[in-house]
C-alpha cells in the first residue's frame, strides 16, 4: 500500500527496499512471488507514479525549473519510467552484473526480466537483434564496431502502462513510502535502520537500489558504513539529432545500435547510445545539473521526423585525481552556466568554428524537438573529447550518409554519471551481512535490464536464505 505523506508509522519489517528503480520494483517483484508471507516496504524520495509530471510543457514552461523533486529522475519506475523503454538483453554492455553472477545466469535473469514485461502490459512490442546481420560488416569495413545485443523496445508510453501494472500488483503486498528520502542506514544487532523523516524502520534484510541520482547519497552511506568503493567513469559527450531517414535503414531492423569507436588521434573509444528513432530530445535534472537525453514511442501518433543518439566519451581517472563524476558535472555546470541549461549547435556551425544563432537554427533542415540555448559547444566541452566526437560523425557518415550534414543538431551536454563501485561479493551483499546494494547505484549495472535483474537475483538469494531460517 501507498502511505500516506503526513502519517507517521514505525515498523518492523523482514525486508526495506530503498529507492523504487527498476532493481528495486523487481526485487519487491520477486520477494511477493518467492516469499509471499514477508513484510516489505519500499521507500522512494519521489513521487508515485501517477503523481510523476514534469512542468515542461514546451509552451509556457521551456526550460529545467528546478523542481524539489525531479520527476524525470526519481518516483516509482525511477529515471527509466520516462525513458524510451529499452531492455538490451547481453553482457556486452550495460553493466558488469555477469562478473559477479555468471555470463549464463545474467542472460537467463534478463530474459526472466523480459517476460514480467511481456505479461505486465508490454506484450506486441518488438524485439530487435544484430546477431547475424549485415551491419556488422558494414561497420568493421569502416573502423565502427557494432557490438552483439537482443533488445526489447517498449517505448516510453508502453513502459509507462507496464509500470502500473507492476505497481497495481505490488501495492497490496508492500508498503510503499513515496517523498520519503532515506536520510541514513544504521547497523543494528539484529539487522538494520532505515531513517526517514517520518520516522525509522528496522528490518533484518536492506536492499539498496538508488540509481545514478543517489550516486552522492550512496557514497555517504558507504562512506559511514565504511564500505569499501573504487571509482568509476564517467561517460561525456552530446546528443546528436537530425532527420530519421538517415538512419531509418539502420533503426528499422536493429532499433538500438550500439556502436564503438576508435579515435585515430588519442585512440579513445565513442560510443552510440540510446538511440531513439523518431523519438524526441528532453531534459534530464541529476543533482541541479540540467543535463540531456532522449525518449521515444511505441505508438505511431507520437512520433517524430528525428532520430536522436547519444555519442559520448568515457573518462576513468585514478591517480591523484579520482572523482571522475565531479569532473562531468564541472563540465554539465559549465554548460549551463553558458546556456542557462542546455546549449544546441549546428554541426556544420561548430565545424566552422562559430557559435550557432536562433536564425542559422530556424532556417536548417532539422526542426529542434527541446527549447534549448543555441550556442558553441567548443567552449564547453574540452577539446579531446570535442575532436573523439566529430571524428564519430565523420565515421558514422560512411555508414549512414547525412549523419555528418551542415544541420545535424549536437545537443550539450549529455553526462552519464556512474555510482563509485561498491565492493560487493558474488550475491551483490555488502561487507555487512544482509545488505545489499544493487541497480545502478552499485556501479555493478548501467541499464534498466541489468537493474532488473540484479534486482530479481539479491531477491531470489534473500527468498531462500529466510525461507532456511524458517
Amino acid at each position: 500500500m501507498s502511505v500516506p505523506e503526513r502519517e507517521v508509522v514505525v515498523m518492523q519489517y523482514d525486508v526495506i527496499i530503498v529507492g523504487a528503480g527498476p532493481g528495486g520494483i523487481f526485487s519487491a517483484y520477486e520477494l511477493v512471488k518467492e516469499a509471499p508471507g514477508l513484510k516489505i516496504a519500499v521507500f522512494e524520495m519521489g513521487h508515485s507514479l501517477d503523481r510523476r509530471s514534469c512542468p515542461i510543457d514546451g509552451e509556457k514552461v521551456k526550460s529545467c525549473i528546478g523542481c524539489k523533486s525531479c520527476s524525470i529522475m526519481s518516483g516509482f519506475g525511477g529515471a527509466g519510467a520516462f525513458s524510451d523503454g529499452k531492455y538490451n538483453i547481453t553482457n556486452d554492455f550495460g553493466g558488469t552484473l555477469h562478473e559477479y553472477v555468471g555470463k549464463k545466469q545474467a542472460v537467463e535473469l534478463m530474459e526472466y526480466v523480459d517476460a514480467i514485461n511481456m505479461e505486465y502490459g508490454g506484450e506486441g512490442t518488438r524485439k530487435y537483434s544484430t546477431a547475424g546481420t549485415h551491419f556488422k560488416k558494414l561497420c568493421l569495413q569502416n573502423k565502427l564496431n557494432l557490438l552483439d545485443a537482443s533488445v526489447r523496445h517498449l517505448g516510453t508510453d508502453i513502459n509507462f502502462v507496464v509500470l502500473e501494472n507492476l505497481y497495481a500488483l505490488l501495492k497490496d503486498k508492500a508498503d510503499f513510502y513515496f517523498d520519503t528520502p532515506v536520510n541514513g542506514i544504521g547497523i543494528t544487532d539484529g539487522g538494520y535502520t532505515v531513517n526517514t523523516g517520518r520516522g525509522d524502520y528496522t528490518c533484518s534484510q536492506c536492499i539498496v537500489s538508488v540509481g545514478r541520482s543517489g550516486s552522492k547519497w550512496m557514497e555517504n552511506i558507504c562512506r559511514e558504513l565504511e564500505i569499501p568503493t573504487k571509482s568509476n567513469r564517467v561517460d561525456i559527450g552530446v546528443r546528436v539529432e537530425l532527420p530519421a531517414v538517415i538512419f531509418s535503414h539502420l533503426t528499422d531492423e536493429l532499433y538500438e545500435s550500439k556502436i564503438v569507436y576508435r579515435t585515430e588521434k588519442f585512440e579513445d573509444r565513442v560510443r552510440t547510445f540510446c538511440m531513439n528513432p523518431y523519438g524526441i530530445v528532453v531534459n534530464e535534472n541529476t543533482n541541479g545539473i540540467v543535463t540531456v537525453n532522449g525518449h521515444s514511442f511505441e505508438s505511431p501518433e507520437k512520433r517524430t521526423a528525428n532520430t536522436n543518439f547519444a555519442l559520448l566519451v568515457a573518462k576513468h581517472f585514478s591517480e591523484p585525481f579520482e572523482d571522475s563524476n565531479g569532473y562531468g558535472e564541472s563540465i554539465a555546470r559549465l554548460s549551463n552556466m553558458l546556456g542557462g541549461g542546455v546549449i544546441v549547435q549546428r554541426f556544420g556551425d561548430l565545424v566552422r568554428g562559430r557559435r550557432s544563432n536562433v536564425k542559422r537554427i530556424q532556417e536548417g533542415l532539422v526542426t529542434p524537438t527541446l527549447a534549448a540555448t543555441p550556442g558553441d559547444l567548443s567552449l564547453v566541452l574540452p577539446k579531446r573529447i570535442l575532436d573523439g566526437i566529430m571524428e564519430m560523425i565523420y565515421a558514422l557518415d560512411k555508414i549512414a550518409p547525412g549523419t555528418a550534414n551542415d544541420d545535424t543538431l549536437l545537443y550539450g551536454v549529455e553526462v552519464k554519471f556512474y555510482n563509485m563501485e561498491v565492493e560487493l561479493d558474488g550475491n551483490l551483499e555488502s561487507r555487512h551481512r544482509g545488505l545489499y546494494i544493487i541497480g545502478d547505484g552499485s556501479g555493478v549495472t548501467h541499464s534498466l535490464s541489468h537493474a532488473s535483474a540484479s534486482g530479481v537475483y539479491v531477491a531470489r538469494h534473500i527468498g531462500e536464505k529466510l525461507r532456511a531460517k524458517a
